[in-house]
């Protein structure tokens, strides 16, 4: 990538158009979330029941169970193939469970009446476990707080290691892009699972790195490059961290975007919610960290050549 090698672009310029852009995606998620009301949390979050079920001797085909639990309007019920064995585990919301007197026996019989041991099967469960919703709504709570923890422990790093305009820049980023990445899953009716919520926190550790490296840049040109002013100073170190920004986020989304498209319908959404985070990481360490220390600048000015911290 020669042509991102001594770049001289005026990043900061555009920081109208990016904010406004980012503007649109929230403004969009938030519509999003009050139109479904709230996020689409998955079993994880709100209840249900999980089944693991032997087929026998005979490893199904998942297509066609998920064609036949389609046909029972059973298409929310999750299905995901138990290693090499003959094993499937169905998770089934907590509407769809109480629907029936005993759904498990309902269910039971709809796969072996398409899984006869005519075909070879023989169903039976393994493991039949119930998720309350008072269970679901104490995963939901810890999940939350395990995000605003890893937050509230990156502004406190990055303003000992830096400065505090940093930090704040940093972590309004962070949830810029946590927000956007959520709002996206509500506007395509993606489910948030525990799952996603190890992708959230992986974005966020991920996206920090990009900041961290942005940041350093600037508060080592703010000792370099004394006589420039704040905006050239940012703008300038903007560009000498472009191309080693780009070139690690394009290698990291090549390999995610390989388990998007090849890694099976379980792991989809943990992939696209990686997908979505590291490109909006990766756009928010240029465009929404740097612009904000700048911000921050002009309302709070320093001297350049005493600021940072060693």
């Amino acid at each position: 990538m020669q042509f991102l090698k001594d770049t001289n672009w005026n990043f900061l310029g555009l920081r109208k158009i990016a904010f406004a852009l980012s503007g649109i995606l929230i403004l969009a998620g938030i519509v999003s979330l009050v139109v479904h009301g709230g996020p689409r949390y998955g079993i994880d979050f709100t209840g249900g029941r999980v089944l693991e079920v032997s087929f026998g001797t005979q490893k199904p085909d998942i297509g066609k169970i998920r064609d036949v639990l389609s046909q029972k309007n059973f298409d929310k019920i999750e299905v995901q193939s138990i290693t090499d064995k003959p094993w499937v585990m169905f998770r089934i919301p907590m509407e769809l469970d109480e629907k029936y007197s005993d759904f498990s026996e309902v269910f039971m019989e709809t796969l072996r009446n398409n899984f006869t041991e005519e075909d070879g099967y023989k169903i039976e469960i393994l493991s039949n476990e119930k998720v309350g919703p008072k269970v679901g709504e104490e995963l939901r709570s810890k999940a939350t707080w395990a995000i605003l923890f890893a937050l509230i422990a990156m502004l406190i790093y990055i303003t000992i290691r830096f400065q505090f305009r940093f930090g704040v820049a940093s972590v309004i980023a962070l949830f810029h892009d946590a927000f956007i990445t959520i709002g996206i899953f509500s506007i395509l009716n993606r489910e948030i699972t525990l799952p996603i919520v190890a992708a959230l926190l992986t974005i966020v550790g991920y996206s920090i790195n990009d900041s961290i490296v942005v940041s350093d840049r600037i508060r080592e040109n703010m000792t370099k490059l004394r006589r420039l002013g704040f905006f050239e100073l940012v703008n300038k170190s903007l560009n000498q961290v472009f191309a080693r920004t780009i070139i690690t986020s394009f290698t990291t989304m090549i390999v995610v975007l390989c388990l998007l498209l090849f890694g099976g319908k379980v792991i989809h959404n943990f992939a696209l919610a990686l997908f979505i985070g590291i490109l909006v990481g990766t756009y928010s360490s240029i465009y929404i960290v740097s612009p904000i220390v700048v911000q921050w600048e002009k309302w709070f000015p320093k001297k350049i050549g005493g600021a940072g911290r060693r």
